[in-house]
């Protein structure tokens, strides 16, 4: 984690860097990833026992992973798991959102807004050329904010297409 993202505040969403050493945030990224799991975006099946117990040392020990929580008073109401890559044609860092989570009942009231902001902030602090992120067709109102916010389909020239993201499961 860089740790010079400062907190961002949005109405009345606080959001902030997790720290991967203290407990009580690691059971954060933990359960606000297994409630997105569970969810029919994210696959409808929560995470496995063997999955919550690697995922924040896992992180922990990826190069350039970050998290960031997001919180309604107390309450931690939404997450963003973010990996920082490489652009090669720009030859600077990217920020690729991987998982972009927020608590069912917290949903329309400014959480993922205020996510997608702070992930900015974040990416600018390390330098990043751009933000990725993949969202399923089906998910309106996901595509629904990043398309308010600037984000689009991928295409280096309109002729060629636009970019798909395939995956092949090992």
């Amino acid at each position: 984690m860089s740790g010079l993202l400062a907190p961002t505040v949005t109405a009345k969403v606080a959001v902030r860097l997790a720290d991967y050493t203290d407990a009580a945030d690691a059971a954060r990224v933990v359960a606000l990833l297994d409630s997105y799991a569970r969810d029919p975006m994210g696959g409808g099946q929560g995470l496995t026992d063997n999955v919550r117990a690697r995922l924040v040392p896992g992180l922990a020990a990826h190069p350039g992973a970050f998290s960031l929580l997001a919180f309604a008073g107390e309450e931690a109401v939404g997450l963003a798991n973010c990996i920082t890559g490489f652009s090669t044609f720009a030859a600077r860092p990217l920020v690729n959102i991987h998982d972009m989570a927020v608590l069912p009942g917290q949903r329309g009231r400014g959480v993922g807004r205020a996510l997608m902001l702070a992930v900015e902030a974040e990416a600018k602090t390390r330098g990043a050329c751009k933000i990725t992120l993949e969202v399923l067709s089906g998910n309106a109102p996901a595509k629904g904010l990043y398309a308010a916010l600037g984000y689009g389909d991928y295409a280096l020239d309109p002729q060629s297409g636009t970019a798909l993201f395939w995956e092949k499961k090992l």
